[in-house]
């Protein structure tokens, strides 16, 4: 079956992609291999209307939601090749499947580096964090401590200082001038030297000097990177922000492959399920215009992306 368009990707903001064009009656097939960047956490905060529900209970009733219209198709699988052009994309999933459609979107997400930390990625989602809009709130304005890895880390120590006393932990990663020490100072943030030997219990930091720090929740700016390589497979150009590596996408979400579109963390920073969701469906927006108006699909530049 020839779809309107392959939707790579099922969270958040492919479905909310996927139920703009939906409504507009287009045959849409989403492919999702089910692994939600915020699948280690609890409960998601920050999203008018569902604040505080389990992650997976939003998704999961967003999908009911999309089923309710005869015209989707939901394939749970995972993506390994995408070929074509505009008007004739085909996707292959690792079952051997080969699905065809005159649009691809890619929202598949990103993959969070986290720092080499012993006792950091049980933590993951659960009392260690990257979004204080998203986790700041719930910890009481106790204790917080902001693991260092870039200069973003600076940022979100300042910014953090509105929802509790801020420890920035430096453990290596940062080299601060003192008109930086001066700037977190007058934020009221401590600044700690030593480096970190490893995370236990729920977010107590003992350090390689042996002392123990107890906060209430850590927070950590995490390099992130899409979540497989079907963006350069098909010849679209990435680029490299404080975050990480993205997919270069414009304004209405065009890539430099015509055709193809790519919306949420996978192509917009920053990050969080309310951003996601409104990028989604702006994105479903401007790819049922290019299905009306195909003269309308220029691609973004690709000079300057990384290959």
């Amino acid at each position: 079956m020839n779809h309107d368009v392959i939707v790579v990707g099922g969270s958040y903001s492919g479905m909310a992609a996927a139920l703009q064009l939906l409504r507009a009656r287009r045959s849409v097939l989403v492919i999702d291999a089910g692994e939600r960047r915020n699948r280690f956490a609890s409960h998601s905060h920050g999203f008018l209307g569902q604040d505080g529900m389990p992650p997976g209970d939003i998704a999961a009733n967003a999908r009911r939601q999309l089923q309710a219209y005869p015209t989707l198709t939901w394939r749970e699988a995972q993506v390994e090749t995408v070929t074509g052009q505009a008007d004739a994309f085909t996707v292959t999933t690792a079952d051997g499947e080969s699905c065809r459609g005159r649009r691809l979107l890619l929202a598949t997400g990103v993959t969070d580096e986290l720092p080499e930390i012993d006792g950091l990625a049980p933590r993951w989602g659960k009392t260690v964090f990257h979004c204080p809009y998203c986790h700041g709130y719930e910890l009481g304005q106790g204790r917080i401590g902001i693991i260092a890895t870039s200069a973003m880390s600076i940022h979100q120590a300042e910014l953090l200082t509105d929802w509790g006393a801020v420890t920035l932990l430096v453990n290596g990663a940062l080299d601060l001038a003192q008109e930086t020490r001066s700037g977190l100072a007058r934020r009221g943030v401590v600044i700690e030297e030593a480096c970190i030997a490893h995370i236990e219990g729920h977010a107590d930091v003992t350090l390689m000097d042996g002392r123990r720090l107890s906060f209430a929740g850590l927070f950590v700016t995490t390099k992130t990177h899409p979540s497989n390589a079907l963006a350069e497979m098909i010849g679209c150009a990435l680029e490299e922000t404080p975050m990480g590596v993205q997919i270069r996408a414009d304004a209405e979400s065009k890539t430099s492959v015509a055709g193809v579109f790519a919306c949420g963390d996978v192509a917009r920073f920053p990050h969080s399920v309310s951003l996601a969701v409104g990028n989604g469906a702006m994105t479903g927006v401007h790819i049922h215009r290019s299905l009306l108006w195909p003269e309308t699909l220029v691609s973004v530049h690709a000079e300057g992306g990384v290959r």
